[in-house]
């Protein structure tokens, strides 16, 4: 039988501790500037559109669509998938596939985020729908 894969536990800040405590919940969340509206990822004080400090928390749908990726065939660990999604509030972010045949994933595929657990909190990657 394989082994169970395991992942590092996330290094977390005053300012990102929110983020990992809605994981723990399996919650996703992003930030939204409250001053020019823009949502982003990943979770920081300053808005990077407009370089307010009006930003709020917001829970996201943890739904996207695969912007692009590449499969390591050959690594150490086994194959995987890094990639970037387009979360359907709006913001990109770089992530790993999981939990999918690898060979299957495609550009502009939907996806939502799932959690791994760590010894901290758990970390979110995505999978197809």
């Amino acid at each position: 039988m394989a082994e169970a894969k395991t992942y590092p536990a996330p290094v977390t800040s005053p300012e990102t501790a929110p983020f990992w405590e809605a994981t723990k919940q399996g919650k996703f969340l992003i930030k939204r500037c409250t001053a020019c509206g823009e949502a982003h990822y990943f979770p920081r004080a300053i808005c990077p559109f407009c370089f307010s400090d009006k930003t709020e928390w917001e829970e996201s749908s943890g739904e996207g669509t695969i912007y692009t990726f590449s499969l390591m065939r050959k690594s150490a660990t086994g194959p995987y998938a890094i990639g970037y999604v387009t979360l359907k509030e709006g913001p990109s972010l770089q992530t790993n596939f999981v939990d999918c045949d690898l060979a299957k994933l495609k550009i502009g595929q939907k996806v939502k985020v799932v959690f791994k657990p760590t010894d901290g909190a758990p970390l979110p990657f995505f999978t197809p729908v």
